[in-house]
């Protein structure tokens, strides 16, 4: 069923008991020994000038850098890693090296999935589950309070919110009033109308496209999250897939269809190729931070003011009018930190400073902060229509069908679709790899594949 909440409607609820901060303050160095510290975890003794270190994928070196220029007295070491983008499982992998040298945990990670509590809210191995508990002492219900509603639902178990969302990441239907106009064509606001527009554009405006799925994301969180597909679903210790549901097949078709008469192309969004289609681009569902990772960045799209425009997500007609989602990164703070309190403050910087709307290329997930940046989109002049409106009912509209497993489903899809359709086939050819590759990703992360 659809999530029916409204966006500014209510808020975050977060229960939990707060616990003072006074062991949080300043301590003498040397004895690092693990203290009941009333935070829901084991915490080693705190450090007042203790550095802290941060990892940050590129995209988000610029906040953290911020936060060292704005914060002169706390001692930051930056680091950047690949962000665990695409399932790289990277971030999973080296905390599991930490684990077994017992030391080296940096004391903040940003990660771009939205499922890693599943396994770093988890003991490893008889080692402390890196994700600190947020909402029992680390920070306070009226910090928490302020994110959109259902924001860190991905990052909390039972109850305890173990990292903070950066970003919401949900899909609109981004189109290109410039082209539409000069075509004569209307915005589709359904999957069946833009599988027609796509036969009217092939065959009236060949090289002109409606999107691409080349990339891990796109097919996986852009179209069959956007289906209702339940491709990807957890319950508990149980995960299941299923490419024959109707909602699966009608996309696996509407896929083909569209691949076929060329309106959409296997290039990644982010390669050079892509860029090529600067001005032949008509429309493409897409998340909101394609804002400006794709059409501003002049490595990518860069097109000119005035012909962008975002608008509500599309929906098999009949149906409820639902969306994916992809990804919106995640801050998470380590268990094993020697110096909270500055943990603390950075992730608060990181999230709902000035500085953070001023430099999210997406839309926030701290509700002031998204707020400040619609604000600013909207006034920027660089797109057409209401561009706050239809992220605002994006964001209120993702379905709530879609599993948070501790693995990603775009490993599978760029291991066996791609290729895949670079080679020929069709994705309906492909189903049973992918599906086989899916269930076996699950089962080796231990879960019961029904």
């Amino acid at each position: 069923m659809a999530s029916q909440h409204r966006r500014f409607a209510r808020l975050l609820a977060v229960t939990a008991a707060v616990a003072t901060v006074g062991l949080l303050s300043a301590c003498s160095g040397g004895d690092t020994g693990a203290s009941d510290s009333g935070l829901g975890f084991q915490s080693v003794e705190q450090v007042a000038d203790s550095p802290i270190t941060v990892w940050v994928d590129a995209a988000r070196e610029p906040i953290a850098t911020a936060f060292k220029a704005a914060n002169p007295d706390i001692p930051i070491t930056i680091e950047t890693y690949d962000g665990n983008a695409g399932g790289s499982d990277s971030f999973k992998t080296k905390m599991a090296l930490f684990d077994q040298s017992g030391e080296g945990w940096p004391d903040v990670v940003f990660s771009t999935q939205t499922n890693d509590a599943s396994w770093a809210a988890q003991e490893s191995n008889g080692v402390q589950a890196f994700a600190a508990p947020l909402n029992k002492g680390v920070l306070d219900d009226s910090f928490l309070s302020g994110f959109t509603a259902g924001a860190n639902a991905p990052m909390t178990v039972d109850g305890t919110v173990y990292g903070l969302r950066n970003d919401l990441a949900p899909v609109v239907l981004w189109y290109n009033q410039k082209l539409l106009d000069q075509f004569g064509y209307t915005v589709p606001t359904t999957w069946e109308e833009y599988e027609a527009l796509s036969d009217k554009l092939a065959a009236d405006h060949p090289g002109y496209i409606l999107g691409s799925v080349g990339d891990g994301f796109t097919g996986t969180y852009v179209y069959y999250w956007g289906a209702q597909a339940p491709i990807f679903q957890v319950d508990g210790d149980a995960f299941s897939t299923n490419f024959a549901d109707d909602h699966s097949k009608r996309m696996t078709a509407l896929l083909d269809h569209m691949i076929a008469n060329k309106t959409l192309v296997q290039d990644s969004v982010f390669g050079a190729n892509f860029a090529s289609y600067s001005d032949k681009l008509v429309a493409i569902p897409g998340p909101a931070w394609y804002s400006g990772a794709v059409f501003q960045n002049t490595a990518g799209l860069n097109v000119p003011a005035g012909e962008i425009g975002a608008a509500a997500p599309l929906y098999w007609n009949g149906e409820d009018k639902v969306t994916g989602n992809v990804g919106g990164g995640v801050w998470y703070a380590s268990s094993h930190s020697k110096n909270l309190k500055a943990v603390a403050d950075f992730l608060k910087y990181a999230v709902s400073s000035d500085k953070a709307a001023e430099l999210a290329s997406g839309l926030p997930a701290y509700t002031a902060t998204s707020d400040a940046w619609l604000k600013t989109q909207s006034g920027s002049g660089y797109f057409v229509g209401d561009f706050a409106g239809a992220v605002n009912t994006a964001a209120s509209s993702v379905w709530d069908g879609w599993g948070f497993p501790s693995f990603s489903p775009e490993t599978a899809y760029s291991s066996i679709v791609i290729p895949g359709l670079a080679a020929g086939k069709s994705v309906a050819d492909l189903v049973p790899a992918w599906e086989a590759e899916i269930k076996n990703e699950a089962q080796v992360q231990g879960y019961t594949v029904k």
